[in-house]
């Protein structure tokens, strides 16, 4: 078992790069269904089932690198965007983030209906706090668990349900990335304006084309590592003067300022941001995985069964409604994870799609956390009255 941090971040780092490298020179069919990414996610998961690293031991190593990767992954994204081009993209993708919040909200007050008989007819306490939770982020959770004064005991239900359950579904919403063509030809999506975001950011990317150098790499991973250490500073003072936002959002919103004003400066220009942008990429995937274990199924199974039914819900109600809309892919997936995911993990989602439309998944995100405390209140409130 392995107790080391750097053993553990080592590990991870090998597994990407040896499914990286098997994807790109192998030339299988394989990848075709199971892109590496996902291999990645999946791969992590059954380590950490498997117990192959303490999870108390390396916890320091995954904390001190998650947040920041994070950040820095965020800041390279969004060198190479244009938000200038990215805003003409707003009204579908706010209409795909309201039909994804309200599918949630519907789906956490069936499942309760459902599985109320079950879990207890108590249980709205803890599921309003994962409603939270999924319809902003943990800030969002622990607002509705004070307006509610709901026990430890029913929020540790709701974190075993965030933990398992959304891990599957960020697993899930990133293979089936490869499934947009088919789906938008299904929705009868008019996609002319996504596709032309994106294909004009491909080639003013690929009009500059210095190459990678030793000076590029080592600059581009200086500035983002940095950006990402100031940041969370910036946003732990603004949450301790300006506490209606959390710190994560804080740091999320002045990385992204930064990061959407360093595009248009010449360090937008530099070489390599895609490739340090990937970097970053799967190496966050490979730690949020890595925290996930299978094992917890075990625990609370008819909780985690009422996580899957609200998911089902939500998954089959925002297809409808993607068919009624005439949405994409790229809209109704991360509209669904950045309610679901947060700040965390809709970027990822975005990045995977598509670099250059990493901002659309922070914005929704953002949004997320507007909404996320008051429609947690009101959905339990609404569970309430029906226990």
């Amino acid at each position: 078992m392995i107790t080391n941090g750097f053993t553990y971040i080592a590990v991870l780092l090998l597994l990407a790069a040896v499914l990286v490298t098997l994807e790109k020179s192998t030339g299988w069919k394989f990848f075709k269904f199971i892109p590496a990414v996902v291999l990645l996610y999946l791969l992590s998961m059954v380590l950490c089932t498997l117990g192959v690293w303490d999870m108390a031991e390396t916890k320091p190593a995954y904390s001190a690198l998650k947040n920041s990767m994070t950040y820095a992954m965020i800041f390279t994204m969004l060198l190479r965007c244009d938000i200038r081009k990215i805003i003409k993209l707003g009204p579908k993708m706010l209409l795909g983030f309201f039909t994804a919040a309200i599918t949630i909200m519907i789906g956490f007050v069936v499942a309760f209906l459902l599985m109320k008989g079950v879990i207890g007819s108590d249980a709205w306490m803890g599921l309003g706090a994962l409603c939270g939770s999924w319809l902003g982020g943990s800030g969002n959770m622990v607002a509705v668990q004070a307006a509610l004064d709901i026990s430890e005991a029913d929020m540790g239900y709701a974190l075993v349900i965030d933990s398992i359950d959304y891990s599957l579904w960020v697993m899930f919403l990133l293979w089936a990335i490869q499934l947009a063509p088919k789906f938008n030809k299904w929705t009868k999506a008019d996609t002319k304006l996504l596709d032309e975001v994106s294909t004009k950011l491909a080639d003013d990317a690929k009009l500059n084309n210095k190459p990678i150098t030793f000076q590029s790499m080592i600059l581009i991973i200086g500035v983002a590592l940095t950006v990402s250490a100031v940041g969370q500073n910036v946003g732990a003072f603004l949450n301790g003067s300006l506490s209606f936002l959390d710190k994560a959002t804080w740091t999320v919103l002045f990385i992204t300022v930064l990061g959407l004003v360093a595009a248009v400066s010449p360090l937008g220009k530099v070489a390599g941001s895609a490739e340090v942008s990937n970097l970053l990429l799967y190496t966050v995937i490979a730690l949020l995985a890595s925290r996930a274990s299978l094992l917890e199924l075990a625990d609370a199974p008819a909780w985690i069964l009422t996580g899957f039914i609200i998911l089902a819900i939500h998954g089959v109600l925002l297809l409808l409604f993607s068919k009624l809309f005439k949405l994409d892919m790229f809209t109704a997936a991360v509209a669904s994870l950045a309610n679901i995911g947060g700040t965390a993990s809709a970027p990822v989602l975005a990045g995977s799609y598509a670099g250059s439309l990493v901002p659309v998944g922070i914005l929704m995100a953002l949004l997320g956390y507007v909404i996320g405390t008051p429609c947690g209140i009101l959905v339990a409130n609404i569970m309430k009255m029906l226990a």
